[in-house]
């Protein structure tokens, strides 16, 4: 309920008749306020006029008046200079510190506008507002999404300043970290990011110059060297003596080999394969900031991100494994595509907030729009509600859309929920028909 009074108050849902105060004073709303989602009251910097006289400060909405004081908001000097109290029952008259009244107004909320955001919760595919979606002009649309795009970029800015935080400030090490997050491609990221950690990049960079030792600290690392099955392996061995002797060198500690998950995927997304990717990446000194820096569009990032693998690897899957046969075991281009999407956007966006740099910033989310969009059921399910879907910025706006709002039921935030709940009864009964 608390909610829907936040949600009428800020769009100026109101009843048609003149606006009053409960003790009978006229209110005439200029602007609702801010809706502040921090401790405080709920509107700030409303502007509205009572009796005639402009009122400008913060308003608060309660279910019941009396949740005032439940809330424990008397005495609380934040709540001393409220102009306003909206409130759907008025079961108390509330005094400022002086004992004048506090304005209050009892809003009721429209019963369609209660409906509909009923049918919402309930609705049980997604979208749940696919009914309206292809009758909303397409500027809403262009800005619901370029502020959901900006979100999404926003909230992995913060997930990267929190691993940089970790690794002691230091970028190239947050480079990566999230590189490697990356390289799980969805089923193996927690395990790649974990072990990205336990790699000590300063201990790396001691013998980056030899790609049989940097392979003995990854694949070391990844606990991949404990596999009694490849003990036949000859360049196992190998591997596992060069470990031997870099893990007492620098006191390294693998992570256990059984977080890596291997079902349902193919032998090309293997960790064994997308590890020694890595590798060769850091080998030729590919995992650079600079260089990501300097990279200017798509298809010199694409450069720079494809890599190979050793010899190796071109004939094996997994240590010990059957040959197959010799093969580049690149990265695919619509790998490199997820891996500017999800790591190096986000990281040079992250970079850019960073140094206050807004040209780079600007450059990061380009890049998104310059990629094609991606592929997969929750965009499907957008584009056959009627959502043009034209490039990865979009695809990562819908992404943001769906998992922090519709799998969170948080349509009241959403634009497009409000254009939902603020439809008649008429127009979604005629729109459920026609689908």
């Amino acid at each position: 309920m608390e909610q829907l009074l936040h949600y009428c108050w800020k769009h100026k849902i109101l009843p048609l008749r003149p606006l009053q105060t409960t003790d009978g004073r006229t209110v005439e709303v200029l602007n609702p306020g801010r809706h502040n989602r921090d401790a405080g009251p709920d509107f700030l910097d409303a502007r509205v006029k009572i009796d005639g006289v402009l009122w400008a400060g913060s308003v608060e909405v309660h279910v019941r008046a009396s949740d005032w004081h439940r809330h424990g908001h008397d005495g609380n000097p934040a709540y001393e200079h409220i102009i306003l109290h909206i409130v759907g029952i008025d079961d108390e008259r509330l005094t400022y510190p002086d004992g004048t009244p506090v304005p209050q107004v009892q809003l009721d909320v429209p019963q369609y506008v209660s409906d509909n955001y009923d049918r919402l919760l309930r609705a049980d595919s997604l979208p749940r507002c696919k009914n309206v979606l292809g009758g909303i002009p397409k500027l809403l649309v262009h800005s619901w999404m370029s502020a959901l795009q900006v979100e999404r970029l926003e909230l992995r800015m913060q997930q990267i300043m929190e691993r940089r935080n970790q690794l002691d400030k230091n970028w190239e090490d947050t480079l990566f970290v999230t590189i490697a997050r990356s390289f799980g491609f969805g089923k193996n990221g927690d395990a790649f990011e974990h072990w990205a950690y336990s790699i000590p990049m300063s201990a790396v960079g001691k013998h980056r110059d030899n790609l049989l030792q940097v392979e003995a600290i990854f694949f070391g690392q990844a606990g991949l060297l404990d596999d009694p099955s490849a003990a036949a392996d000859d360049y196992f061995r190998q591997l596992q003596r060069e470990y031997k002797f870099l893990r007492q060198k620098f006191s390294l500690t693998p992570i256990d080999r059984h977080q890596w998950k291997f079902l349902r995927l193919r032998p090309q997304n293997f960790p064994h394969i997308r590890i020694a990717q890595l590798a060769m990446m850091y080998y030729q000194g590919r995992l650079n900031l600079s260089r990501l820096l300097n990279a200017d569009a798509v298809s010199d990032l694409k450069a720079l991100l494809q890599t190979q693998v050793s010899d190796y690897w071109r004939t094996h899957y997994q240590f010990g494994s059957d040959l197959t046969p010799s093969s580049d075991k690149h990265l695919s281009d619509a790998s490199m595509e997820l891996l500017i999407i999800n790591a190096v956007s986000p990281l040079l966006f992250s970079y850019a907030r960073y140094v206050g740099n807004e040209d780079l910033a600007e450059h990061a989310v380009r890049l998104l729009e310059t990629l094609k969009p991606e592929a997969n059921s929750i965009i499907r399910s957008w584009r056959e509600a009627g959502v043009q879907v034209e490039n990865a910025a979009d695809t990562q706006a819908l992404l943001q859309l769906h998992t922090a709002y519709c799998l969170r039921h948080d349509c009241l935030r959403c634009r497009f929920g409000f254009e939902y709940i603020r439809r008649t009864p008429d127009f979604l009964r005629e729109k459920e028909s026609d689908g």
